[in-house]
């Protein structure tokens, strides 16, 4: 369970997810048009997800593999956290970021993606269709499927779980909406006031976050693989 909550969480850091719900907090009626991105990414994804977790659990490759490919997975997923967490300690990062702002300031009077002048449209129905494209599977989805399959729950059992993940992937876009519909007087204040926040501290958070993490992850995998 805990690979796949792991699995989850890291599914939700989806460039795509991000940059279509800023572009929506910025534009008129943004409550309409996340409620059917968000309608359309659900369909797509629970539907994907539901169908690959199912052949996943037909497939003998699966049993097979299990025992060997698991700890060998979580030392790898570690171990790539671990060097991320001392790129980002060590602000190598930096030059690479400087670099990738001039080359966005270079490519600047491009047009934006066609996926965002379609949401530019501000119809309920255009983004309904956009989240259905948009949210194909991820690396992290996958691995959460395959850590559900894991588990060998039942059909019940593992329609749930694949809920739960499609629910923990699509957070960043559901707070934003249901906190619209509940306070919009106070969202928009309350959005800047988090953007402010990481941006003073996200470098902080994510070493600490991605170090504890990978040793994590890298401890499991060597006593799996010992045991």
């Amino acid at each position: 369970m805990n690979r796949v909550l792991f699995f989850s969480f890291t599914a939700m850091l989806n460039p795509t997810l991000l940059a279509a719900t800023t572009v929506m907090l910025l534009l008129p009626q943004p409550k309409r048009l996340m409620l059917g991105y968000l309608l359309g990414a659900m369909l797509t994804s629970i539907t994907l997800g539901l169908v690959i977790v199912f052949t996943l659990q037909n497939s003998s490759a699966v049993d097979t593999a299990q025992n060997s490919v698991n700890p060998a997975v979580d030392i790898a997923l570690g171990v790539l956290l671990l060097v991320v967490a001392l790129v980002l300690g060590t602000g190598r990062q930096e030059r690479f970021v400087k670099r990738r702002h001039e080359r966005t300031e270079a490519k600047a009077d491009k047009q934006p993606p066609r996926w965002q002048r379609a949401l530019g449209k501000g119809s309920a129905r255009i983004a309904f269709a956009v989240g259905a494209v948009l949210t194909l599977p991820g690396a992290s989805y996958l691995a959460a499927l395959a850590a559900i399959d894991d588990l060998g729950y039942g059909t019940t059992e593992t329609v749930l779980l694949v809920l739960m993940v499609n629910v923990i992937m699509l957070a960043l876009f559901e707070v934003p909406l249901i906190a619209f519909f509940v306070a919009p007087d106070w969202t928009p204040g309350a959005i800047e006031r988090t953007k402010a926040w990481f941006s003073r501290n996200a470098t902080k958070a994510a070493v600490i976050g991605a170090a504890g993490v990978g040793s994590l992850l890298v401890l499991r995998g060597i006593i799996t693989l010992l045991s």
